[in-house]
């Protein structure tokens, strides 16, 4: 973004309901904006996105659009704001959460389970955001609000400041490398379906292995492994368990 594109997001995002910055008023609104951005977005991916696609599906003209939203990274921050599931969904959940293992520590583990499920799931109904949630970018309230309540899951845990962040970045970043490679499988673009990226691999995998399995007979054994015990479409919950235990372990020392 330039630092005009910087500021006017600010002002989208932060500021005011926005009113035409010229001409008649023609009974638009940002939400109805970025919700039409959304829509094309789901449907085509980010790169369907443009101006005059939104323009046209709102039934106005380009300039007409150019009145509420400077240009299209303004509109894609509007959209991501609009697309990210409402962080109050998650309060319920949590406080249930750490009400369940409030003698173990406050329960910050099961607070950030819940957090990064509902992030993997606002990834799944949307997969352009992992496109769009990269880079340097103004955040609006409902992305600060994430980061706001994992943060508050770790208060109380010893941590620094920064230690907290990098662990909600960790735990984020994991959640999104498996969103992507699930997107990927998928195709991008569009909404997932069909089978999930780790059975998808185990098919995959499983053709060549026939052929090839005694050129790699530790990865032969682990595919047979699960396909008679299963263990598939774990990768999300397996990872996010194993880097929850060493934050675990974090936690653990600070509390000597």
């Amino acid at each position: 973004m330039t630092s005009e594109q910087w500021s006017a997001a600010v002002r989208l995002l932060w500021g005011p309901p926005a009113k035409p910055a010229r001409g008649p008023k023609r009974g638009l609104t940002l939400e109805g904006i970025a919700l039409a951005g959304v829509g094309i977005a789901d449907a085509e991916g980010l790169g369907g996105v443009s101006m005059q696609r939104v323009a046209a599906e709102l039934a106005v003209t380009k300039m007409a659009l150019y009145r509420y939203v400077p240009g299209k990274a303004e509109l894609v921050a509007l959209m991501v704001e609009a697309a990210l599931p409402d962080p109050a969904g998650l309060d319920a959940g949590l406080a249930a959460a750490a009400a369940r293992a409030a003698s173990a520590g406050g329960g910050w583990r099961e607070q950030l389970g819940v957090w990064a499920r509902g992030l993997y799931e606002g990834f799944r109904a949307h997969p352009w955001l992992l496109e769009a949630t990269v880079g340097a970018r103004v955040m609006g309230p409902r992305e600060l609000g994430w980061m706001e309540r994992a943060l508050a899951a770790l208060d109380g845990c010893g941590l620094s400041g920064a230690e907290a962040m990098d662990s909600v970045v960790l735990v984020a970043g994991h959640v999104r490398g498996i969103a992507e490679q699930e997107r990927a499988m998928a195709g991008g673009g569009g909404g997932a379906g069909g089978e999930g990226p780790d059975a998808q691999l185990v098919v995959m995998l499983g053709e060549v292995l026939r052929a090839r399995g005694d050129d790699y007979p530790a990865l032969a054994a682990a595919l047979g492994s699960v396909a008679e015990q299963g263990g598939q479409e774990q990768a999300l919950l397996y990872g996010l368990e194993r880097i929850l235990d060493g934050l675990g372990l974090l936690v653990e020392r600070r509390g000597r």
